[in-house]
């Protein structure tokens, strides 16, 4: 009895000094609360040295593009900022580059900057840090054999999603993490919403610095990006590229 209490007291012992298995950190989505037009939004709280959503508080957009795939939509607003010397910032998947080199060279030497969107988009607080270079890698090294350059040193999380951990494992991989302060419902190619009322809703939350996401494959976005463009710029408003969110 005392040899298989023994046997029992060790086998708790080692159970307890057994790593536990690896857990998903807390996840945390980003959001944006309007205020209206021309008020900027309610943010999350991040450290603004790894990630910033938001320009300063003056008369400039950024345009932004999460685009995984091309479904002709994303050719027609390339088109649409060159004819506007408009430039955005493109937030691209591993296949988007595999799948359409011709179109990633041309944004590219329109000015647009290529960044990096993962991979495969995956939910990067589920990520250990090796995965997480992998998924970063793995873009940024298809640009590079394409291009024979480095991508923008820009990420942006897959569907917002991230925590502490992962911005600061993301900053010491070399990139800058960028949310965004204005978007609309554009991303189901089912359900695409009217044109008409898309460009008014995001006409009236627009404001000083807005970082502004868009899904280039949105046949929505495409109807409407030239007129909103053209609009901003009477307004006074010009368009900036991403290097100046992190200049203030």
């Amino acid at each position: 009895m005392k040899k298989r209490t023994n046997l029992l007291s060790l086998a708790l012992c080692l159970l307890l000094l057994a790593p536990m298995p690896a857990q998903a950190a807390a996840r945390k989505n980003w959001y944006f609360s309007s205020k209206g037009q021309n008020e900027r939004p309610v943010l999350p709280q991040v450290d603004e040295n790894l990630a910033r959503g938001i320009g300063k508080d003056e008369k400039t957009l950024y345009l932004t593009f999460d685009a995984g795939y091309e479904n002709g939509n994303v050719s027609k607003i390339a088109e649409i900022l060159r004819n506007n010397g408009v430039t955005g910032a493109f937030f691209v998947l591993k296949h988007f580059v595999e799948a359409e080199p011709e179109l990633v060279t041309r944004l590219k030497e329109d000015g647009n900057l290529i960044c990096n969107h993962t991979a495969t988009h995956p939910p990067i607080n589920k990520l250990s840090k090796e995965e997480l270079k992998a998924e970063l890698d793995g873009v940024a090294d298809q640009y590079k054999a394409l291009t024979g350059e480095n991508m923008a040193p820009y990420f942006r999380p897959p569907e917002g999603a991230y925590d502490d951990s992962s911005l600061k494992a993301v900053s010491e991989l070399g990139y800058k993490t960028v949310f965004w302060s204005l978007a609309y419902a554009d991303w189901d190619n089912d359900k695409q919403p009217d044109p008409d009322t898309s460009l008014k809703k995001l006409e009236s939350r627009v404001h000083n610095g807005a970082v502004i996401l868009l899904h280039p494959t949105s046949a929505t976005n495409a109807a409407i990006l030239d007129r909103f463009i053209r609009d901003m710029k009477e307004k006074g408003y010009r368009f900036g590229t991403l290097e100046e969110v992190w200049t203030s």
